[in-house]
């Protein structure tokens, strides 16, 4: 489960996802839940297959909330519940999907015994594209719109690094742990991940090889930044 990470620059959003940000708010460069970052969808009013830059609230809030403050977390989703679970199954179905730029994120590691943060970059320098949904509430008493979106994970107990991320559950097996892993998009699969059928995005819901990680414990006062 992903809690923090670094957004992807205005240059960086620009040059790989082809989308001029002028007219859209700004944003903090480290997000943590609740807070508003950029994500890349579809373009809603389009009449042909074009992307836009919006900036929501990271906590998806689903058709049936009362208030945008859940309860409940929503920043990340499974992606073996999306048909299940109620907060996204709309999203999915209805193709809801979209991408965050993140030049990179962090997990928590406890192979010492307490929580060691680590972050994770690219290898070759370019921003991850983290796969997610989207979806738009209205507020029945103000009448607000609430632009927000989730990131998806997928069960990552075999992969070699991801693996050893989160604390582990004493009482389950090491099969057993369901460590994630957020989904993460290369830049030819960007255009298949927005436009294409439930299927093609399905397609795209894949652990990343480990040689694409450039990945390591943060500096203590780095690391203590919650």
């Amino acid at each position: 489960m992903c809690t923090r990470y670094i957004s992807a620059t205005d240059r960086e959003i620009e040059s790989v996802w082809k989308i001029d940000r002028r007219n859209t708010e700004t944003w903090p460069r480290q997000l943590f839940p609740r807070s508003r970052g950029p994500f890349i969808r579809r373009a809603k009013d389009a009449t042909g297959y074009e992307r836009e830059l919006v900036v929501g609230q990271w906590a998806l809030v689903p058709w049936f909330a009362k208030t945008a403050k859940l309860p409940y977390a929503t920043v990340n989703a499974r992606s073996e519940e999306l048909i299940d679970k109620a907060s996204y199954k709309l999203p999915w179905t209805r193709g809801q999907r979209c991408i965050i730029p993140a030049e990179s994120f962090d997990e928590p590691n406890w192979e010492t015994g307490k929580n060691v943060w680590w972050r994770f970059a690219r290898a070759d320098g370019l921003p991850w594209g983290v796969a997610g949904l989207w979806n738009t509430w209205t507020d029945k008493t103000t009448g607000e719109f609430v632009e927000s979106y989730t990131m998806l994970t997928l069960n990552a107990d075999h992969h070699p690094l991801m693996s050893r991320m989160h604390k582990p559950d004493p009482n389950l097996g090491p099969d057993q742990q369901d460590k994630r892993s957020l989904v993460l998009l290369e830049v030819q699969d960007f255009d298949q991940w927005l436009e294409g059928t439930v299927e093609d995005a399905k397609a795209l819901i894949q652990l990343t090889p480990v040689e694409r990680f450039d990945a390591g414990p943060l500096p203590i006062a780095q690391g203590e930044l919650i």
